[in-house]
Order: structure tokens, then sequence, then C-alpha cells
């Protein structure tokens, strides 16, 4: 009977291993991390959710007061159907005064725009001068072939062959009959 209790022993102590494996496998199952694929589709869904929210606020806010802006600068409409002839060119007057500002204020930020662009090149350049970097100026394309072509007839233009000839003395190549035949036998 020892050896069936040893026996019994064993198979307890295998069956605690076994249930205490068993239970750190289904609590590392349970425990496999805080965001499982379905609590990241429904944080996901929630952020789009709240940033289309968002987003939808912003661009109401961003309509209202542009409207605010509008009417600031325009004015509310008048009503033009029942207005007399003097009470129109008083709204006439008024519109062409509000329409002369804001060209000057136009006017003036081009002005001031062009100004500033103006001083931002200058900084920029002295800049480089001090940093001793030089912005390369943008090459032209220029045919090679082009070039060697133009230069060529500009040479022949300038070159005159007549005066490149040397003069030549008559007498010296003039050939004499008696003189002739004594240098070709000489020469034989």
């Amino acid at each position: 009977m020892g050896d069936d209790e040893k026996q019994a022993e064993i198979d307890r102590k295998k069956a605690e291993v076994r249930a205490r494996l068993e239970a750190q496998a289904a609590g590392k199952k349970a425990k496999k991390g805080f965001m499982t694929p379905e609590r990241k589709k429904k944080l996901r869904l929630l952020l789009r959710k709240k940033a289309a929210e968002e987003l939808k606020k912003e661009q109401e806010r961003k309509a209202q007061e542009r409207r605010m802006v509008i009417d600031e600068r325009c004015g509310q409409p008048k009503d033009l159907e029942s207005a007399s002839e003097d009470t129109l060119k008083q709204i006439c007057k008024e519109y062409f005064d509000r329409m002369y500002l804001c060209e000057s204020q136009k006017y003036d930020m081009e002005f001031e725009v062009r100004k500033r662009d103006f001083e931002i090149n200058e900084l920029n350049i002295a800049v480089n001068d001090l940093r001793g970097k030089f912005i390369k100026p943008t090459l032209k394309k220029v045919s090679k072939y082009e070039n060697k072509f133009a230069k060529l007839q500009k040479k022949a233009a300038e070159f005159n062959f007549r005066n490149q000839l040397k003069t030549v003395k008559k007498k010296e190549f003039s050939m004499d009959d008696e003189e002739q035949p004594a240098e070709v036998e000489a020469a034989a």
C-alpha cells in the first residue's frame, strides 16, 4: 500500500501543479492587455466622433466671426425700395465713403507688405554677406554648338585673306628658259 499512497501523492502534486499552471495561463489570458482590439475600436470611434464635433464647432465659430466682420464692415442692408431720392443719395454717399476707406486701407497694407518684403530681402543679403555664403545666380542654358558657330563667323568676318598673303617678288620665281634646263639637268 505504500506504493499506492506514493502514487496518489505524486498524482495529487501533479494535479496541484497543473491547476496552478492553468490558473496562471488563465490569468495571463485575462490580463492579456488593457487595450484589447474591441476597446481600441471603441476608443477610435469615440475619438473620431469627438474630433468631428470639435471640427463642426470650429467651423460654426469661424462662420459666426466672418459674419460679424462682414456686418461690421458693410453694415446692415438698407431698404432701397421705399427710400426717397435724397435718402438714396445719402446711402450711396455712405457706401462710397466706406469703399474709399477700404480701398485706401488695402493700398496702405499692400505698400507695407512690399516694403517689408524689400527689407527682408535686404536683411537676407546682409546675413549671407556676413556668413560668407553667396547665393549662386541661376545660369541660362546656352547651346554649346551655337556659341562656337557664332565665334567662327566672327573670326571669319575679321580675317582678311588678302592681307595675310605674303608679297612675292616676281623675279625670284620667274622661270627663265635658259636657267631651267641647267638646274633640271643638275638635279638629275
